[in-house]
């Protein structure tokens, strides 16, 4: 299998017509339909649906969803390795990747990524947003160099830096619901709610702990990734969200957040896999971060 061919049928799978896919990479229909038919037979799968006469339109067979996943994550690792080569030399450039999920932490990489860019311009960098499981999915794919994680991963595999921002749990909820009109949200207040959870790795677990309460005690409704869906939930009244602080903006809108009691802080960690061969950009970012923590502790250590 080759990667020119993966190319040529990444391009069919985005515009899902052969004709408009062959434009694209500058080479005739019969040409890239030969390669594609070639590339089902070494594969021995059906990996395109063509369309009728009429529509043209090309969709992917299950078979084809996989490939395509794959030969995207194998394009990725291949682009990543030739940057990393190509500029292996004192030259600091490249791209540096980094997975997180969504908290206001993300901010320590803007302020490192800002501290760097006057000396080394031609750093860019790819951050992909996705709960736990898919930041370590793509770590451990080599896909990303850094992933931004809540709780402590597992020493074996990982190497980890803890950040000294804290993110506080509590509430999302309409400003019109009878419990907006308390500061905190007590275990109580929920026992007989709706709620509205992020479904990432440890969080039910999680919840239950602070809730006194089994997880199959809970009137759980819907499940969430991304905070901004599940906030869209809460709007239509379907329930109460337990997310992270700092992550939706209220203010002029129709809802509000408040803190859970006791209160419940989740700690932030930068990861990387061992044994991690950094590229020169990912290794002065690393460094640059470290020095930003030592200082930052130094400062928070002085006497006023």
């Amino acid at each position: 299998m080759e990667l020119r061919v993966l190319q040529y049928f990444l391009a069919v799978a985005r515009e899902q017509n052969i004709s408009a896919a062959a434009q694209s990479l500058h080479l005739s229909q019969p040409t890239l339909s030969t390669q594609l038919k070639a590339l089902e037979e070494e594969l021995g799968k059906q990996l395109l649906i063509r369309g009728s006469k009429g529509s043209r339109k090309i969709t992917l067979t299950e078979e084809g969803m996989i490939l395509r996943k794959r030969a995207e994550e194998i394009l990725s690792l291949v682009h990543k390795a030739e940057e990393e080569i190509t500029h292996s030399d004192e030259t600091v450039v490249g791209e540096i990747a980094i997975g997180a999920g969504e908290t206001d932490i993300v901010r320590y990489f803007a302020k490192v990524a800002k501290a760097l860019q006057p000396r080394y311009p031609e750093i860019r960098y790819r951050i992909s947003s996705g709960n736990a499981e898919y930041v370590l999915e793509r770590l451990d794919k080599g896909l990303i160099d850094f992933g931004l994680l809540f709780g402590e991963t597992d020493p074996q595999k990982y190497q980890s830096l803890a950040l000294p921002a804290k993110d506080t749990w509590g509430v999302l909820m309409p400003e019109d619901s009878p419990l907006a009109k308390q500061e905190t949200i007590s275990p109580q207040d929920l026992w007989d709610k709706p709620l509205i959870v992020s479904h990432q790795r440890g969080g039910s677990h999680l919840l239950s702990r602070w809730l006194h309460r089994e997880y199959s005690q809970l009137n759980v409704v819907a499940t969430y990734n991304l905070v901004f869906n599940a906030s869209l939930l809460v709007e239509e009244g379907l329930g109460y969200a337990l997310c992270l602080d700092k992550l939706i903006h209220t203010q002029g809108t129709s809802l509000c957040f408040r803190p859970l009691s006791p209160r419940l802080e989740a700690s932030a960690y930068v990861v990387w896999k061992n044994y991690q061969v950094f590229s020169k950009a990912a290794d002065t970012f690393l460094t640059c971060l470290r020095k930003t923590l030592a200082q930052e502790s130094q400062q928070a250590q002085q006497p006023y």
